[in-house]
């Protein structure tokens, strides 16, 4: 069976985006960047929410990391070659290939799928992750934290479930990230 793993790049505070919407402070450098391509290589399956994926799918150009560093194209590679879901009410139309929408999250259907595929998946999103968790779905969690206090915005993590987690792994980087790794107790 598949895992399903979330990752975030958050604040200290526990946020992926402040108060304003904003997120440029958790943009990683070189290093960081690299680590992320490592992690989300595996990934066969993306699922997202709409807004993670209107951010995300500025990877499905190559014409936009033409020229480059390597490592922005190797992400972007990355990006292209796995399917993605995007759950969405509103969204009419998908403009990235092996993409599909889907109306409603299913935690029976996402069961399911995790049963079946080959690959692992991955959770984007704060607000679809919450979903997930919520459900009992996530089986990882990788948390890049940013040395910043952003005050308030919109949360990483759900606030209204408890889950106990098992610390797999850590990694400090040389900007001051801290990333942990750990999987869902059962």
């Amino acid at each position: 069976m598949a895992k399903l793993i979330y990752s975030a790049l958050m604040s200290l505070d526990g946020y992926v985006a402040d108060e304003h919407g904003k997120f440029g402070w958790a943009r990683p450098d070189e290093e960081v960047h690299r680590f992320v391509n490592d992690l989300e290589r595996p990934v066969g399956t993306h699922l997202y929410g709409r807004r993670m994926y209107e951010v995300l799918r500025a990877w499905e150009s190559a014409d936009t990391f033409v020229g480059q560093t390597r490592y922005l194209q190797d992400y972007a590679e990355i990006w292209q070659a796995a399917d993605k879901v995007v759950y969405s009410k509103t969204l009419e139309a998908v403009s990235s290939a092996r993409t599909r929408i889907e109306r409603d999250f299913d935690p029976e259907a996402v069961r399911r799928l995790k049963a079946s595929a080959d690959r692992d998946l991955a959770v984007g999103g704060p607000h679809l992750a919450s979903q997930a968790i919520k459900a009992g779905l996530v089986d990882e969690l990788h948390l890049l934290i940013s040395p910043v206090l952003v005050g308030g915005g919109n949360p990483a993590l759900p606030d209204d479930v408890h889950l106990e987690l098992e610390l797999l792994d850590e990694r400090r980087f040389g900007n001051g990230v801290v990333h942990v790794h750990y999987r869902t107790k059962t």
